[in-house]
């Protein structure tokens, strides 16, 4: 009989025990919000750790060879929204002189341009025609 009272005694102790904490509980709240987020790069990856966005500062490369025959390119921030196989079908690009906006696709991509010269959009098809239209 013994056994059984301290039984009953430690369960109704226990059940005392859980609707106090019951009561105590708060909804859970989000830490305060960071005003900023600083990075010198921010990736966005699928469940199978692939890059599908970025957002990226690119060093200016003095260097590097232009379609147009000129060398040299500033430094860039970059927006790319990728395919699955790693393939930009979105690059957003900002520049001191200007910037451009490619759209890409299976069958080819189109090419805004405002960087020094005239604006221009430039359509591409994956066999190559390509048509370029300026004011």
């Amino acid at each position: 009989m013994k056994t059984q009272r301290l039984t009953i005694v430690l369960t109704a102790f226990n059940l005392m025990l859980f609707a106090f904490g019951m009561a105590q509980q708060r909804p859970v709240v989000a830490q305060e919000v960071a005003p900023v987020l600083r990075a010198r790069a921010l990736e966005i990856v699928d469940d199978q750790g692939r890059v599908r966005a970025e957002i990226k500062v690119l060093p200016p490369q003095p260097t590097l060879k232009m379609a147009d025959g000129t060398t040299g390119y500033p430094e860039v921030v970059q927006f790319r929204l990728l395919t699955s196989h790693n393939g930009p079908n979105v690059k957003l690009v900002t520049t001191e002189d200007g910037s451009g906006l490619v759209l890409g696709g299976e069958k080819g991509y189109t090419q805004l341009l405002s960087r020094l010269a005239d604006p221009s959009i430039r359509i591409v098809t994956k066999t190559g025609r390509e048509r370029i239209i300026t004011p």
